[in-house]
């Protein structure tokens, strides 16, 4: 006879015990997303109250305790340390036989196997449940690394993912890459960071997106990126017509070998001499078309824009000069306590174009440029990054860096002398180019709804000058700072305006596709 029937009652057999009950979990695991609260709940069977028993979930062992309410109140000791404060009961159900325990702010570690123990005098019964914790990380950053064997490597990262997400590189038609390294890291909090390398090795394939998924919350992330021709690894086709035309070559020597000594020595000295020339000229050639393909890529697909400088936009700071094409601060002595900026008159509203821009003393300074919205908050102190309107790159203490928030992403410690901004609106993508080694710094996806751009500069510190390359007019004048008794042959403005122009909007006429991209450096310049 069972112990809450009393020791006065009979019963006849068979007996089914009236305090017997059976505990019940949900069967399907509970997804929890990272930072949030989740409840795991349990039900006795059949329904009774509760509220009277001893209710307790724990982990792997009874003594791993997640949270105990026992004597109708919560009970402290035992409970695992990472649970401390985040617990607590629900108690809206209790009398209906049904109670959950809240457990807020979820972290990775909160993953896994739970059980759920309801006791009631010397009887139990448990159930187990499982909590699966899931988070989604940051946007994938795509780049261009360098040659690698037959093709080009690019390299996509992410961070702040549970569990350990899925990555995918696609081509524009859709079509998988199945062969890539990932390499993945956990920190401290259990969050993991991918960097998965893919080598591109056909040309036709310039246009590839990652996608990082959550295979828990089927969300993903995803990324593009667009190669330039020049950086896929170019065939070399004077070295097949030099094979072929030695091995036609070595057939007369074979019938040589028959002649007399002088005639054999005379052929092959003729020989020697017309596979030099015919290698010098090749290589020659050979060099020529390299040279040729690696500026014309640009020609071919993006037009060269005259940007010159708005000084109704500038920061009372800045001086504005040659021409409305360099911009340096007034006063070098002192830093400003804000941000200065200026934008560029030309406004971007579809197509694909380009600019180049030299930097002087720019590894002393820090400085920025890119495009930005025209509604962009300019005024005061403010934050540069993609949701602000801004895209942009430049100098920040010892580094050359892509401006993303929260934190600024490390492109390389060398600072480019010459960068060139190359905006296509029919693909959404801004890159970034050392036109000094003619190399890829970082490319951004700009959104749909990006609506009109305007080309940015920002000097924040230092004598730097930021000088915009002529490509239509020859080349740009020496800048000279605004304080100076302007000349005849200079332009000098200082304006206190802020904001754009209202003339900031007009349509700009365009150089043709065939304009040389003129130097724009000191040496370079007429006086």
């Amino acid at each position: 006879i069972p112990a809450c029937l009393g020791p006065q009652l009979t019963v006849r057999a068979p007996c089914l015990p009236i305090c017997n009950f059976v505990v019940f979990g949900p069967s399907d695991p509970i997804v929890a997303v990272l930072g949030g609260n989740i409840m795991l709940s349990c039900r006795v069977s059949p329904a009774m109250d509760v509220e009277t028993m001893e209710l307790r979930w724990f982990r792997s062992k009874f003594s791993e305790v997640v949270f105990i309410y026992e004597n109708q109140q919560e009970q402290k000791e035992g409970q695992l340390e990472q649970y401390t404060g985040r617990t607590s009961l629900v108690k809206d159900f209790l009398s209906r036989g049904e109670a959950a325990v809240l457990i807020q702010k979820v972290q990775a570690s909160d993953n896994g196997m739970y059980t759920c123990f309801f006791r009631k005098g010397s009887f139990y019964e448990e159930a187990n449940l499982e909590l699966k914790v899931a988070g989604v990380g940051s946007a994938p950053q795509v780049r261009i690394t360098g040659p690698e064997e037959d093709g080009v490597q690019v390299v996509c990262m992410t961070s702040g993912w549970f569990p350990k997400p899925q990555v995918q590189w696609r081509a524009v038609n859709g079509e998988k890459f199945l062969s890539f390294s990932e390499t993945y890291t956990e920190d401290a909090e259990g969050l993991f960071s991918v960097e998965a390398a893919l080598v591109v090795r056909d040309s036709s394939s310039r246009n590839i997106t990652c996608s990082v998924l959550n295979p828990v919350l089927d969300q993903k992330k995803t990324m593009a990126i667009f190669i330039p021709e020049p950086f896929f690894p170019q065939a070399s086709p004077w070295k097949s017509a030099f094979i072929v035309s030695l091995m036609v070559l070595m057939l007369p020597l074979i019938g040589a070998t028959y002649y007399t000594k002088r005639e054999h020595t005379a052929k092959r000295q003729a020989q020697q001499e017309w596979e030099t020339l015919h290698r010098d000229k090749e290589e020659d050639r050979r060099t020529k078309d390299e040279a040729l393909k690696a500026r014309d890529w640009r020609k071919e697909k993006f037009q060269a824009l005259s940007v010159t400088l708005d000084p109704e936009s500038a920061h009372p700071s800045l001086a504005v000069s040659g021409g409305k094409t360099s911009v340096t601060l007034k006063d070098t002595s002192e830093d400003p306590a804000e941000p200065c900026s200026i934008v560029g008159q030309e406004a971007i509203t579809s197509g694909c174009s380009y600019w180049e821009v030299e930097i002087r003393n720019g590894n002393r300074s820090n400085w920025n440029l890119g495009v930005c919205r025209g509604d962009a908050e300019r005024q005061g102190w403010y934050r540069e990054g993609p949701e602000k309107g801004f895209w942009v790159v430049g100098k920040y203490e010892h580094n050359f860096c892509a401006l993303v928030l929260p934190n600024d992403q490390v492109i390389c410690e060398e600072i480019p002398q010459r960068v060139g901004v190359f905006i296509d609106l029919e693909e959404g993508d801004v890159s970034f180019y050392n036109m000094t080694k003619n190399s890829h710094l970082f490319s951004f996806s700009l959104p749909s709804s990006s609506g009109t751009l305007f080309p940015y500069f920002m000097v924040k510190s230092g004598d730097v000058s930021l000088t915009i390359c002529s490509v239509v007019g020859g080349p740009a004048e020496t800048p000279e700072p605004l304080n100076n008794p302007p000349s005849s042959l200079e332009e000098s403005v200082s304006l206190s305006g802020e904001g754009f122009s209202s003339g900031s909007a007009v349509d700009v006429a365009l150089p043709g596709a065939d304009s040389p991209l003129l130097p724009c450096s000191p040496e370079a310049m007429s006086p």
